[in-house]
């Protein structure tokens, strides 16, 4: 007899598991901010149900494009999406776990029970064999548990509805779920479930959902919002031995995964390698992103790369739920003491020197990107950052802050502030999300994004961070006495012939921000002795006396240059409040190469 006595369903084409799919992926879909409180193991760092959304979310994108009727063809279409969308330890595994589901099925025109088993067994073989030490209590088992549960039902009892093979082994998949919370430690510390194992379960719940409703029943695909959560983070806040959650796609004819396989093992932990010979999806737990990616490129074209801070991540979820979260992107100048102490989220630009492609401050520290700018003869570009990685950050971050406040480079120079705001059009969620055009740069936007962190940090809401922090853009400014025209010259910036002008005449240009967000010449310093005393006196000329200033100095490899800048600054402006030195990044050093010394003030009157 079917479950609830609705008719018999003893195949499933296309369409139906297309429809199947969508349930079980709104279903989990519902409870990610759950997913990211529960979240101890590998890491608690509360970002499964982020992951893991992101994974399934593009699945669905390719699920609602025109369905194929061929079930084969369907599933190899899921696998495909999931492996690009991959993202997290689950996500991956996830991910793994569809490509063996489509590669047994992938013939296959329509599917029976037995069918259907043989491509679930096959896709948990699949997802055990992509991690080099896979863990009981994890979503692995409770994949293995549904997958044995699903062939015992078939073979044993001759099981050939759909509906109730599913509502039989969803009892399987959730008593499963439940060992979990003794299988792992870490889960019978913090007396919860395993989050991606919670997350498994969801989807065969929403399946299962689906199917008593009636397979050719279209199921709900509304959009799911993440509702405010008023549960606490389970877990503790660990020193982490690798403190990046770092990942990558590599492309390429014929990938030796096995060799692949070894050379990454020594490098960190939780690896998980997902994927074909053709394309193959590394996750892993490291300290030196970069590594991962050398040895990615070894093995093909890598794309994809991102690299998650689970220190900070932990941080923010285990913290009292906060108003409003700050984000900005790594133009922002900011020490790395202020990034700890406010918990500002930064999202990387790319670096490109020829094919080669960096994560900014991550895969290149300022040092590195200076030593490769003056080596490679190739001039670096660089790239904003892509949709997802906003879009990945923003999800995490509405599950643990009532609104989040992402502030960027200006937009007059960049693609990255409407990166941001179309990431965060596209995101399904109850917390709001505002993107501020910071009309500014290196340490001027990073002026900009502290104050809005000092305002979010005392308990201001979004709308009184947004006012505050967009009030005191006219009052921050930035400016940058190059180190040497040649950079900008290679790097079309400036044309030869201003440079010699510039020589001839004794001439050195300052760059500034101005009113409109154009980073551009600003004035000219006369004559080449004693540049520091005359940039300070040009700075200290736009600061009215007896006004309080927030002074930052970044430099490129120039630290006793921007400490002498700094006093002689403070010396004409003895008013300012407080002030920083630290390297710049790429961002403006790329243009004026070693040497250059960047000003950022702040009017705090």
């Amino acid at each position: 007899m079917s479950a609830l006595n609705t008719p018999p369903i003893r195949e499933l084409d296309g369409g139906r598991l297309s429809r199947l799919l969508r349930a079980g992926i709104q279903r989990l879909l519902a409870d990610r901010a759950h997913l990211n409180k529960i979240n101890v193991f590998p890491v608690a760092d509360g970002d499964t149900g982020t992951n893991m959304a992101l994974t399934m979310g593009a699945v669905l994108g390719r699920l609602r494009q025109r369905p194929d009727s061929h079930a084969g063809k369907t599933l190899t279409q899921v696998a495909d999406a999931a492996l690009d969308g991959a993202r997290g330890n689950s996500g991956a595994i996830l991910a793994q776990f569809l490509l063996g589901v489509g590669d047994s099925a992938a013939s296959l025109a329509t599917l029976s029970t037995a069918e259907f088993a043989v491509a679930i067994n096959a896709g948990a073989g699949y997802a055990r064999e992509a991690l080099t030490q896979p863990r009981e209590g994890t979503v692995l088992t409770v994949i293995a548990d549904f997958a044995r549960e699903t062939a015992h039902l078939v073979k044993t009892h001759g099981i050939e509805d759909f509906p109730v093979l599913f509502s039989q082994a969803l009892l399987a998949v959730r008593k499963s779920l439940r060992g979990t919370s003794e299988q792992l430690d870490e889960c019978r510390k913090a007396g919860v479930v395993d989050a991606g194992a919670q997350g498994f379960a969801d989807l065969i719940e929403g399946m299962t959902e689906q199917l008593q409703r009636g397979v050719d029943v279209e199921p709900p695909d509304t959009a799911v919002s993440i509702a405010d959560s008023p549960e606490i983070a389970a877990g503790e806040i660990q020193d982490l031995s690798q403190r990046y959650c770092t990942e990558c796609t590599i492309g390429g004819d014929a990938i030796d995964r096995r060799k692949l396989r070894e050379e990454l093992a020594s490098l960190g932990s939780s690896l998980v390698l997902a994927g074909t010979p053709r394309k193959a999806k590394v996750h892993i737990h490291v300290n030196d992103p970069e590594a991962l990616f050398r040895v990615a490129r070894q093995f093909g074209e890598v794309t994809a790369q991102k690299a998650d801070d689970m220190q900070r991540q932990q941080r923010t979820a285990h913290a009292t739920r906060r108003k409003v979260a700050i984000v900005t992107d790594s133009v922002a100048d900011i020490p790395e003491e202020a990034l700890e102490r406010l918990d500002i989220h930064v999202v990387p630009l790319r670096v490109h020197f020829g094919e080669q492609s960096f994560l900014d401050k991550i895969g290149l520290a300022p040092e590195e990107f200076l030593a490769e700018l003056v080596r490679n003869p190739l001039h670096p570009t660089t790239s904003q950052p892509p949709a997802g990685d906003f879009r990945r950050q923003f999800e995490f971050l509405t599950s643990h802050a009532e609104a989040v406040v992402s502030i960027h480079v200006a937009a007059s120079v960049s693609g990255t502030y409407n990166a941001a705001v179309g990431a965060a059009e596209r995101i399904e969620r109850a917390s709001p999300i505002h993107a501020i055009d910071s009309a500014n740069a290196s340490i001027g936007e990073g002026l900009l994004v502290m104050y809005a962190a000092e305002c979010a940090a005392r308990g201001l809401d979004a709308r009184q961070v947004i006012e505050r922090t967009t009030a005191m853009i006219p009052r921050t400014s930035t400016f940058a006495l190059i180190g040497s025209l040649d950079y900008a010259v290679r790097g079309g910036r400036v044309k030869p012939v201003f440079k010699s002008i510039a020589d001839l005449l004794r001439l050195t240009p300052v760059l500034a921000t101005h009113a409109d967000g154009r980073i551009a010449p600003g004035g000219v310093l006369f004559g080449r002795g004693d540049l520091l005393d005359k940039f300070a006196r040009f700075v200290a000329k736009r600061m009215p006396r007896d006004r309080p200033y927030r002074i930052g100095i970044g430099h490129a490899n120039a630290e006793p240059q921007a400490q002498e800048l700094l006093a002689r600054i403070s010396a004409l402006r003895p008013a300012s409040q407080s002030s920083f030195v630290m390297p710049v990044g790429s961002t403006l050093s790329v243009h004026g190469g070693p040497g250059t010394l960047v000003v950022g003030i702040q009017n705090l009157s």
